[in-house]
Parts: C-alpha cells; sequence; structure tokens
C-alpha cells in the first residue's frame, strides 16, 4: 500500500522531504522556510473572516445611512473649518475677512419668550432692505407635529422661492428624513426660569402694545387664576408651575420625537448633538447685541445692517412695546423650586452659553453682558412627576392651560 503524501496547511500535498537533520533545512528550500515561517501569523478562519467583512459592511452602511440622513449642511462644515483654523481669542482683532457660502435656505424656528418678537421685527426690515423671501406662519401654538403634518410643512416650506427664511414657533425639523434638503438653523434662548416668568405674566397680562392679546389667548381663564400670585403658584404646585412642561426649550432642539418631550438625559443629548450639527448659531437673549454682530457676520445677505437697525430710537420704540407688563419677583424659595424642576433644562443653556462665548472669542467678541446672579444651592431631585400625559402628539401649549383653567 502506498503512503499518503502528508498535507501542508495550504491543502496540496507537500512537494519537499522531511528527512533532514533537525534545524537544517533541505537544500535549496532556505528562501521558502523565511517565508513559511510567516505562515502562522496571517492564519484565519473563516469565522474570522466573516465578521471583518461585517465590521466594514457596517461601517460603509453607517456612512451612508449619514449621508442621506443629510448630516451637517455644507455651509456649516465650511465655516466650522474655516473657525478651526482661527487663532485669535480675546486680546486680538477679528479673523480675516473671507467670503462664505451663501445658504439660501434658513430656518428660525424660535422659542417662545426669548425675544423672538424683537428679531422677527428687525427681519421684516431686513428683507425689504436685502431682497430675501421672509416666510413666516399664522400657526403659533402648533410646536409638537404629526409625521404627516412634519411632511406637509416641510414640502411647504422646501417649495418657497429662495433665498428665503422661515420663522415659526416648532421643534427641530429633520427635513433630510422625509428627502429635503436640510436647511441652516439659527435660534435664540434665555435664562430658564426667566423665560417661564415672562411666559407666565405675558398669559395674564400680556405686553405694551393694548391688543388684549392675553385675553385672547386664555379667554377661559377666571379673574382668580389670572391674578393668582406666583409664589402661590410655584410652593403650591399648582400644574402650571410643576407640570413636565417647564421642560420647554430643550424640545425645540431635540426634535418631534415623543422621548424629546420628556425631561431626561436622552432628550439632552439628542439636543446637544443637533445644535453642533444642523444649528449655525444659537444665542443668548442677554448678549442679543453680540448675537446680532454674529449674525450679521455669518449671514450678511439676511443680516448685514442688523445692529445699526436696532440701535435705532424708532426701532427701539417699538421693540419696547413688546416687554411683558406687570412681571413680578418670586421669592428665593420659590425661584429655588424652580431652579430644581428645571436641571436638564440648565444644563442645556449653560452648554449653549459656553458654545456660543466660545463663538465670540473666536471673533474677538469680548462679552459686554454683566454677570448673572448666583443660582441658589440645592440638591436636585428628579423632575416633578404629574398626572398630565405627555404623549398627546396632537396637543398643544395653548389647549393644555385652557384645560387647566376649564377645571
Amino acid at each position: 500500500m502506498k503512503k499518503k503524501q502528508q498535507q501542508h496547511p495550504g491543502g496540496g500535498a507537500d512537494s519537499w522531504p522531511h528527512a533532514a537533520p533537525a534545524g537544517v533545512a533541505p537544500a535549496g528550500l532556505g528562501g521558502w522556510r523565511r517565508r513559511v515561517s510567516l505562515l502562522p501569523l496571517l492564519r484565519f478562519s473563516l469565522r474570522d473572516y466573516g465578521f471583518c467583512m461585517a465590521t466594514l459592511l457596517v461601517f460603509c452602511l453607517g456612512s451612508l445611512f449619514y449621508q442621506l440622513s443629510g448630516g451637517p449642511p455644507r455651509f456649516l462644515l465650511d465655516l466650522r473649518q474655516y473657525l478651526g483654523n482661527s487663532t485669535y481669542l480675546d486680546d486680538h482683532g477679528p479673523p480675516p475677512s473671507k467670503v462664505l457660502p451663501f445658504p439660501s435656505q434658513v430656518v428660525y424656528n424660535r422659542v417662545g419668550k426669548c425675544g423672538s418678537r424683537t428679531v422677527v421685527l428687525l427681519l421684516r426690515i431686513l428683507s425689504e432692505k436685502h431682497g430675501f423671501n421672509l416666510v413666516t406662519s399664522d400657526i403659533h401654538n402648533k410646536t409638537r407635529l404629526t409625521k404627516n403634518e412634519q411632511m406637509e410643512l416641510i414640502k411647504n416650506i422646501s417649495t418657497a422661492e429662495q433665498p428665503y427664511l422661515f420663522t415659526r414657533h416648532v421643534h427641530f425639523l429633520n427635513f433630510s428624513r422625509f428627502g429635503g434638503d436640510q436647511p441652516v438653523y439659527i435660534n435664540i434662548i434665555r435664562d430658564p426660569v426667566s423665560r417661564f416668568l415672562s411666559n407666565y405674566f405675558f398669559r395674564r397680562f400680556g405686553d405694551w402694545r393694548g391688543e388684549q392679546n392675553h385675553m385672547i389667548r386664555t379667554p377661559s381663564m377666571r379673574q382668580e387664576e389670572r391674578y393668582l400670585d406666583i409664589n402661590e403658584c410655584i410652593l403650591e404646585n399648582y400644574p402650571e408651575c410643576s407640570n413636565p412642561r417647564l421642560f420647554y426649550i430643550i424640545p425645540y432642539f431635540c426634535g418631534q420625537h415623543p422621548r424629546c418631550r420628556e425631561p431626561g438625559e436622552w432628550a439632552l443629548e439628542r439636543a446637544k448633538l443637533n445644535v453642533n450639527e444642523n444649528f449655525l448659531l444659537v444665542g443668548i437673549l442677554e448678549e442679543l447685541e453680540d448675537v446680532l454682530l454674529l449674525l450679521e457676520r455669518f449671514l450678511p445677505h439676511y443680516f448685514k445692517g442688523v445692529l445699526s437697525i436696532y440701535k435705532d430710537p424708532e426701532h427701539r420704540k417699538l421693540g419696547n412695546m413688546t416687554v411683558t407688563v406687570k412681571k413680578t419677583v418670586p421669592s428665593p424659595e420659590a425661584v429655588q423650586i424652580l431652579y430644581q424642576r428645571m436641571k436638564y433644562e440648565y444644563e442645556f443653556y449653560h452648554y449653549v452659553r459656553e458654545q456660543f462665548h466660545l463663538l465670540k472669542r473666536k471673533f474677538g467678541l469680548k462679552s459686554r453682558a454683566s454677570r448673572p446672579p448666583l443660582r441658589p444651592q440645592f440638591f436636585i431631585p428628579t423632575p416633578l412627576e404629574t398626572e398630565e400625559p405627555m404623549d398627546d402628539e396632537e396637543q398643544d401649549d395653548e389647549k393644555w392651560l385652557e384645560d387647566i383653567y376649564k377645571r
């Protein structure tokens, strides 16, 4: 019987003898021996090969999904590359002049009671001056939309004559999710407690324009409710002052997902991500002049000359008419409770404020705003739970308040 040939790792028959003394390579095979000694390092199983290919596939699909999801608009990528190359700090002049790409689609999904009335007044003047299309909405209280409503709104916005600037109180919309081009977003926020207090008194007493808009907004509010003391509202846990809808600013940046309306880390982190990827600028109302300066620098086709208009005495007179009337300051104890209930709102506010100040330093702008008062010291509990529903897609802020006043 013939002896079978020994198989080498490649599966074929060995072509060299194995009778050579130990440590001595057969004649003429020294080069082969050096090459073969590397083979154990290169061996891998089919399972390892499949794992590598699966990893590569996941990477490619992730990259494709990110591109199909839009990613940051090209304008933002170019701007961040430009700012990243800048080494200017507070004691230097502004960065060298550079013509940035011109975004023809801008969305200002304005947050309520954060100076948006003032900015819209400026935009009306600027749209006539610079010839861009200012697209506004008659719907002021519908911030959360169903999927069909999102599709319809995005379709209407996308078909507007360009260049346009669209403004409305609405939570962040992902245009690329529905096949549209993602626009450049801008927005302004303010200290959460200050925003809440402004909104509380505005619903009751309106502003100096004398339009009785507070009566239109809350027609079912009884007199005792209209004159409810702010301290009593907070300390006695009235729904308006304790409901999770104190979680108000973050959903404008988190988006339309139902979890965006639930106070928590998920909504907070998603809002931060959207600020980084889709918003050209999120300013803070306490430093409005610097916000306008940066908007003029980034979007000159829309905001050139905005600061001179803002400082004009006639415009200041109009702007003062939108100031909320009959505001009072709650007690330190009540303010401390509000801070507790707005834990995530303040985390987001300070994150945005830090990013805004970093951007200002890039352009050599020194903050002229006074230091905010120190926050009270407290232990942060979990957000106050109430029986108010949080997952009703159709319910808006005004309807929620009307339901409370009818009880």
